[in-house]
């Protein structure tokens, strides 16, 4: 039996959703702005949400998109990019501090300038992770409106505002990457191959819950493959450019069901968290330059506070180095997912003892 197609109003909603990413990505790579697919996608589809436009996209689509960029980032893999994995954990180490430091001074920052409670400023706070900060939130209480504002604000100024800051110092390569080796009927086997080993990587990666799986599957599978020279084929622009565009779409419909008057009411905690946590986020990426011979606009975007597959995506319009990116936010990923829920649940536990106490009081008495 076929599976049933989805009502119209969802096919129609879809269809204007991607229209105006395209009209975006299109209008700012027309302008030659650094990341125009991504940063004018992502700009035009959150605006259409504030105005209240429908806006939608499937994620069975945005997964297949995952998979594409996946695929083109491990394109750009070769031996050389390998080479300096060996100088990584110390600039990892110092990832860590950033996004530790990040973390306290946004969480002082909500909880003194905006009064925030301490439980919703450490979720505002975190570089990243937003899925699970919005699940903490749902679960143990917590602003969940506000926690949701300041993330997704967070996102945009970092995918408009990064491109475009670091093309102002010309640290930044050509817009939009051609692809890394051949992409037509001549190598359509190879093509074939591997789409085909990037989606069984991408499955096994996502079945055993690794964190953005979909893409970083796809992106070992296709980076063994170009790295090792089995294969040398890429994949043709339309694909990966439409796939940027809508994976685009999917961080700028963050701000469905969020009115301007919403998001004006919370605008300063968003604005002013993302001053405090990209000045810490700068004092490190100062120090790492000065360490190490990384290129810059690697070390910017690889410790800038936002969600690991946006990044990812900067990373592959940017053409920046992404293993070397891929193993920054993933660490990072990592580090604040376990730091942030275990204080989190610690919170919560110490805001329920007094009322459990004050039940047990009621109940002896």
């Amino acid at each position: 039996m076929l599976p049933a197609l989805p009502p119209p109003r969802t096919l129609t909603e879809t269809a204007e959703t991607l229209a105006i990413a395209l009209a975006g990505g299109v209008a700012f790579t027309f302008l030659d702005l650094p990341a125009g697919l991504v940063s004018g996608s992502v700009l035009a589809v959150a605006a259409a949400a504030l105005l209240g436009r429908p806006v939608r996209l499937p994620l069975g689509l945005a997964r297949v998109c995952y998979v594409v960029v996946g695929v083109l980032l491990g394109g750009v893999v070769t031996p050389e990019t390998l080479r300096g994995v060996a100088a990584w954990p110390a600039s990892i180490a110092l990832l860590m501090l950033a996004s530790l430091g990040m973390i306290v001074a946004t969480t002082v920052y909500l909880r003194v300038v905006h009064r925030w409670d301490m439980f919703s400023a450490l979720l505002g706070a975190s570089p990243g992770a937003m899925g699970q900060v919005i699940a903490l939130s749902t679960e143990l209480g917590g602003n969940l409106r506000a926690i949701a504002i300041v993330q997704t604000v967070r996102v945009l100024l970092l995918v408009v505002g990064l491109p475009n800051g670091l093309a102002l110092f010309g640290l930044v390569a050509p817009a939009v990457p051609l692809p890394r080796g051949p992409a037509d009927f001549a190598v359509l086997g190879e093509m074939i191959v591997l789409l085909a080993v990037a989606t069984v990587c991408a499955a096994a990666f996502q079945r055993f819950r690794f964190p953005g799986g979909l893409l970083f599957g796809a992106m070992a599978g296709s980076g063994i493959l170009h790295g090792t020279g089995l294969v040398h084929a890429g994949l043709p622009w339309w694909l990966g450019g439409s796939s940027v565009i809508t994976l685009g779409a999917l961080v700028g419909s963050r701000f469905a069901n969020t009115t301007p008057r919403m998001l004006v009411r919370d605008l300063g905690a968003a604005l002013g968290s993302f001053a405090v946590s990209m000045a810490v986020a700068t004092i490190f990426i100062l120090i790492v330059a000065h360490l190490f011979a990384f290129p810059i606009a690697n070390i910017v975007i690889a410790f800038s506070p936002g969600a690991q597959d946006t990044m990812m995506v900067l990373a592959l319009a940017l053409h920046l180095d992404p293993v070397y990116v891929g193993a920054h936010h993933l660490a990072r990923f990592l580090f604040v997912t376990i730091a942030v829920a275990i204080a989190a649940r610690r919170m919560a536990r110490r805001k329920s003892a007094p009322y459990d106490a004050e039940r047990r009081d009621g109940v002896d008495e």
